[in-house]
């Protein structure tokens, strides 16, 4: 019955219905007919405190002020300076202007961390220029989407958030499981249990996150060498508009502002200053003070961004009521046992229950949200891993580097919506689909480097907290 439970709500799901109404409704209807035919053991007796802890989750506090900072840097401009002025930094050399949205993307998403936003305004703004100056179209589409999908994996990201939430009742989960073991077994362990925090994940984050850019840029340099005619170099005329002193001034005004939010930010977090949700409010009033400097702050502005945060709040945290309705009436069907049981019996052990969660993940996310996924497959799957000695660090990475593949993943992957949305019609959505393999592939890649090499996610956790 756990089985036909999670096939139904991925149907209903294809089928488009909302997310927080198909994962509670699916469980509760499927609740009533296993309490009615008796194969049903009760659980929802645990729903008010399942609840009352999600509503009294002080991480989760991060997620709307996250959301605040990164929408008033929407409506501030930065993105458009910062596109301004890398495509006249790099726009000389060939692949310059897609190098300039790898590095924009690389600094929204560290100082938004929304994939939409980013996506859309480079689109507006780097698309069009782009294709003046005869970029390939599914080049100049791919990079665009792929570098707005940075927001997903380098810190402060909303998904990461998510995924400490979920990532640290798991990892609780599977300590408990182990103590319960090992007390069959006439050994008692006496010791607290280790602890994950979004903290922890924000620094393991990171330095995946800079090689995964490393990579896209290499992709690029790659293309202007073997393939220049398709990243070609600004013409003379427009590399004389900025350039010498002018430009280097023009740089670091723009620059400094974006980079000084951020370091605010990841630097109060991963310093062990501020929390992530201390950290998330500097962000915020960072992002007002910065919106104030360039003159795009006001009251119908302030109104329109706490709208829009209170949506996108609402939203996420009906979608977290919704999974959590779908967790205990899966694990009343005894879904939990069965996974622990076939992902425990896999020939080839840990590795091979990685690769195939990893894999599953990686097809369910042609279909479906990375919030769906994070909040309904991770539960079930996250325990069962973290039991085999996994680090509960590299696994949330690793999820995070593979979700982010959801975004590019055709038919449904959010970023080519949002950039076919507001591309020319001259370019078609077969060349946006073309323009993204390469960027999956680099992806693939990515995760690859980091389940050969654990350290570059764990490296920089243990230094900062003081762990292995």
């Amino acid at each position: 019955m756990a089985l036909v439970l999670f096939l139904c709500v991925c149907l209903l799901l294809l089928a488009g219905y909302p997310v927080a109404v198909t994962l509670g409704g699916s469980a509760l209807f499927f609740a009533l007919i296993g309490t009615l035919t008796g194969t049903f053991d009760p659980t929802l007796g645990f729903m008010p405190g399942r609840l009352y802890g999600i509503m009294t989750n002080a991480t989760l506090v991060a997620v709307p002020l996250f959301v605040f900072m990164g929408v008033m840097l929407e409506r501030s401009r930065v993105a458009e300076n910062l596109l301004d002025t890398m495509a006249a930094l790099f726009g000389p050399i060939r692949g310059g202007l897609g190098i300039s949205v790898v590095v924009v993307g690389m600094l929204l998403a560290a100082s938004t961390g929304i994939v939409g936003a980013t996506v859309v305004t480079m689109g507006l703004l780097s698309l069009p220029t782009m294709l003046r100056r005869n970029y390939d179209p599914g080049v100049a589409a791919g990079t665009i989407c792929a570098a707005g999908t940075l927001g997903q994996i380098i810190p402060p990201s909303i998904i990461l958030i998510l995924l400490g939430d979920v990532v640290s009742n798991a990892y609780s989960e599977a300590q408990m499981a182990e103590r319960a073991r090992l007390r069959a077994q006439g050994v008692f362990e006496f010791t607290p249990p280790e602890t994950v925090s979004v903290g922890d994940l924000f620094a393991g984050a990171l330095l995946p996150g800079l090689v995964l850019v490393g990579l896209y840029l290499l992709y690029l340099i790659g293309l202007a060498v073997l393939r220049p005619e398709t990243v070609p170099a600004l013409p003379i005329e427009e590399r004389r508009a900025l350039r010498g002193r002018a430009l280097v001034k023009r740089t670091l005004l723009v620059l400094v502002p974006p980079l000084l939010l951020i370091v605010a930010v990841l630097g109060s977090i991963i310093g062990g200053v501020a929390a992530p949700t201390e950290a998330a409010s500097i962000g915020a009033v960072g992002a007002m003070l910065l919106a104030l400097a360039q003159r795009q702050f006001n009251l119908d502005i302030l109104r329109d961004v706490m709208r829009r945060t209170t949506e996108i709040t609402s939203m996420v945290f009906l979608i977290f009521v919704g999974a959590a309705v779908f967790s205990l009436v899966f694990r009343g069907f005894g879904g939990d046992e069965l996974v622990t049981g076939l992902l425990s019996d896999l020939p080839g052990g840990t590795f091979t229950a990685v690769f195939l969660v990893m894999l599953a993940m990686f097809v369910l996310g042609f279909v479906l949200d990375f919030i769906e996924i994070t909040l309904v497959v991770v539960p079930i799957v996250g325990p069962v891993l973290l039991m085999m000695g996994l680090d509960p660090i590299w696994l949330g990475v690793m999820i995070a580097i593979n979700l982010q593949t959801s975004f590019l993943t055709p038919p449904f992957g959010f970023s080519l919506f949002y950039l076919r949305g507001v591309a020319p019609a001259e370019v078609r959505t077969g060349q946006m689909y073309r323009g993204v393999i390469p960027y999956i592939v680099i992806q693939l890649a990515a995760m690859g480097v980091l389940a050969y090499w654990p350290a570059l996610a764990t490296w920089l956790p243990g230094v900062v907290y003081g762990g292995e």
